[in-house]
């Protein structure tokens, strides 16, 4: 794919559990570490409920809640992704989180409604992850549950898996918020990438003309 750069939005606390990145030699590697405001703690919940299983405090209603708080927090480091794909030295870009949805689901909801995508094709294919994660998910899901089990000494039949599922199956309604409070703070998601992210009309134009077919 000859991708030449790599955004990482992984907290310094998720590198240091997870280890670097494995990338070919030559790929340039931007770290932009969520942690500003409450992301960070919220990633270490999030993390610790991955390690032991334990989704008893990742209730269904965090999806939603995380995708309205990267709107509001995680503005400079979606500015810089925004300016870094503009770029055409910078491209093929690859960029990501841990799991691929919240972080990752919102900066590329930000990035295709720049682009002028309409909403309802962006709640799309915020969906596909559904598709094409589907036998990832079962997997995952399954593995949580088997921990979970496993750490309770309990039957795996009687896990209640309803806050694992809710958040590795994905809703329209969670990226939804995204927009939601980016209309309540901005007025809309154009006015919140010009005025919440500092990414002026020409800028735009400049991604536009970059990334669209003409």
């Amino acid at each position: 794919l000859d991708i030449q750069t790599v955004v990482d939005f992984l907290t310094e606390a998720e590198r240091a559990a997870r280890g670097p990145d494995r990338l070919p030699a030559g790929v340039r590697k931007l770290d932009l570490p969520m942690q500003a405001g409450n992301l960070g703690a919220l990633a270490g919940v999030v993390n610790e409920a991955r390690r032991t299983g334990d989704f008893s405090e990742i209730s269904a209603d965090i999806n939603p809640d995380i995708h309205r708080l990267l709107i509001v927090e995680g503005r400079d480091y979606y500015a810089t992704l925004l300016r870094e794909l503009a770029d055409p030295g910078n491209r093929p870009l690859v960029f990501h989180c841990s799991h691929g949805i919240h972080r990752t689901g919102t900066a590329t909801a930000i990035l295709l409604s720049a682009l002028g995508v309409p909403w309802e094709t962006i709640r799309e294919d915020y969906l596909l992850s559904n598709v094409y994660r589907g036998d990832e998910i079962e997997r995952r899901v399954g593995e949580l549950r088997q921990l979970y089990a496993s750490n309770n000494d309990m039957p795996v039949e009687q896990v209640d898996s309803t806050n694992i599922e809710a958040f590795y199956i994905l809703q329209g309604s969670y990226i939804d918020a995204a927009l939601d409070r980016a209309i309540t703070d901005y007025g809309s998601m154009q006015d919140y990438i010009r005025d919440g992210l500092g990414i002026t009309d020409a800028e735009v134009l400049q991604l536009q003309q970059q990334l669209l077919e003409h």
